[in-house]
């Protein structure tokens, strides 16, 4: 699965590992992240992740 990585600070979102903390389960595609998820480093929204 693609990884995605913040524009902003360079955290990657791992599909395979997903976001547990934030209530991503592991296997959770980015395309899948719910609507209000944010980057759990800067609070960045999905739309300023790109592919990594």
């Amino acid at each position: 699965m693609q990884r995605w990585r913040c524009t902003i600070c360079q955290y990657e979102y791992d599909p395979a590992a997903g976001d547990p903390e934030n209530g991503v389960p592991p296997g959770t595609p980015f395309e899948d992240l719910p609507d209000g998820w944010v980057c759990p480093i800067c609070g960045a929204g999905k739309e300023l992740f790109e592919p990594a």
